[in-house]
């Protein structure tokens, strides 16, 4: 399949807030229950570091940053969110938006990203770690789902090789 990546535009929302709808009712994505308004997404994620993977018109798939603060310190530390199509899974595109996301995040600056990655994601850390991104940690039990169901998160981190730190 061919898909172009590229910069997330305010018009590829719909199908973007379908897609993390999509992932959090897998129950392995997100500690949410629905997908945010454009305004309140737009407001909590980095205006540089938002992209989509398209087939035409048709978005497959997108990967965000959200700074992790608001103090000057912290300016190069961000978290990663990934989420793909269900019928675009496993073919390769979640890497190819990831591995852009990291060099576009070091063209804007950040020296650190990480991703907070729901254990039984098992498919989503092995993401993480084909693109370069470690362990760091579990956080047991840090969050529990709509269904009631607690889950440990495991903490990834990728350091920039470029970005003096």
């Amino acid at each position: 399949m061919e898909y172009s990546i590229d910069g997330m535009r305010r018009d590829d929302w719909a199908q973007v807030a379908a897609i993390y709808l999509a992932g959090i009712q897998t129950g392995r994505a997100a500690f949410r229950s629905e997908a945010p308004s454009w305004e309140v997404w737009d407001r909590a994620y980095a205006g540089t570091c938002r992209l989509v993977a398209r087939s035409g018109s048709e978005v497959l798939g997108w990967a965000a940053l959200t700074p992790v603060s608001n103090l000057c310190v912290l300016a190069g530390v961000a978290e990663v969110s990934i989420y793909l199509a269900p019928s675009h899974r496993g073919q390769g595109i979640g890497t190819a938006l990831l591995n852009r996301l990291v060099l576009l995040s070091e063209e804007r600056g950040y020296w650190t990203l990480q991703s907070e990655i729901m254990r039984e994601n098992e498919t989503c850390i092995r993401l993480h770690e084909t693109c370069g991104f470690r362990r760091v940690g579990v956080r047991e039990r840090l969050g529990r789902t709509c269904d009631d169901k607690w889950h440990d998160v495991i903490l990834m981190e990728l350091r920039s090789r470029t970005v003096s730190t």
